[in-house]
Formats: C-alpha cells, structure tokens, sequence
C-alpha cells in the first residue's frame, strides 16, 4: 500500500502516543490472529476504555483492523499499511547511497529469519 502524506501524517500522529504504539507492537507480535480489545489493552497496561479509545484511534488511522468474533472484537496489525509506512519514509533516502538502507535491511532478515526458526522477537 503506497502512502501519500496525508496518510503518513495520520499514521505518525497515531503511533507517536506511547499506549498506541505499544498496542501496534503488541498487534505485531499476535499475527494474523490477532487478540481481542480486552488482551491488547491487558498487554499494554490500559484499561478496558482506554483500550477501546485508542484502538478506534490506530483503526481511523488505518494501522489496524478489527473483526466480530462472537461477543469478542479482534484486533490486527494491518501489514499493508505498516509496510506502506516504512516504504514512505524509505522512498527518496537513497539518493545512490544504498548504505543509508543497511541498516533496515539487516533488521529485517534478522526479524525474518528469527520468526522463520518459530522464535518471537520481543522488545
């Protein structure tokens, strides 16, 4: 998913408050599974309102998706639009310095190659 400004602009506004990104991480880290309102907020030391403010915040914001299962709502990391993310801030870096991308390269083959062994990377 390619980002425009407006869209990148709502995104960092929505990462740049601490419970949300930790929300985001934690999201991350579940999968495609995800977790339900309750054990997000659970995970991040919110209560259950808190959670719901925030989460409704990061879902406006395109950052996650929720889903009805039951009495329960799910919550996921939308992996298009943190990828889009990153590649917004990745867009014009190198300017024929491929150096200036080492380092996100090599964060994620070690995040790939950690989840490919079945081992959770937790930070």
């Amino acid at each position: 998913m390619k980002l425009d400004e407006h869209q990148a602009l709502d995104a960092f506004a929505a990462l740049s408050q601490e419970t949300r990104l930790r929300m985001v991480r934690a999201l991350v880290i579940a999968g495609e599974q995800g977790m339900p309102a309750g054990a997000v907020g659970d995970a991040v030391g919110a209560s259950s309102s808190s959670a719901s403010f925030h989460l409704s915040h990061l879902e406006r914001a395109g950052l996650v998706t929720s889903r009805r299962e039951a009495r329960s709502i799910i919550y996921t990391a939308n992996y298009d639009s943190l990828s889009g993310l990153v590649e917004f801030l990745m867009r014009d870096c190198c300017q024929g310095h491929p150096e200036v991308v080492a380092g996100v390269a090599k964060a994620a083959e070690a995040c790939c190659a950690s989840a490919g062994r079945g081992a959770r990377v937790r930070r």
